[in-house]
């Protein structure tokens, strides 16, 4: 059985369908969906909200030391003279 719904009063007077529970609604009342754009969904608990896995990932703060001090040299010389006397 069709239900009468009234649009006086709405910016438009076309009525929509909700692409998730096939309601008709007022045109005005839809809005596309968060996590998939493609589907136009009402209020009335059709309308998910922001998915967190979707949002592009952290970036990495760029920290920098006030006072760096430079590392250590790790190509010491290398003694060209037996040790322990002659013996290795």
């Amino acid at each position: 059985m069709p239900v009468y719904l009234n649009t006086t009063g709405n910016s438009s007077l076309a009525i929509a369908i909700c692409d998730r529970c096939r309601m008709k609604r007022a045109y005005s009342e839809m809005s596309s969906d968060t996590n998939f754009p493609g589907l136009s969904v009402c209020a009335q608990g059709c309308k998910d909200e922001k998915d967190p896995y979707r949002l592009p990932a952290r970036q990495t703060e760029k920290i920098a030391l006030k006072t760096p001090r430079p590392d250590a040299d790790l190509t010491q010389d290398i003694p060209t003279s037996p040790l322990y006397g002659g013996l290795y």
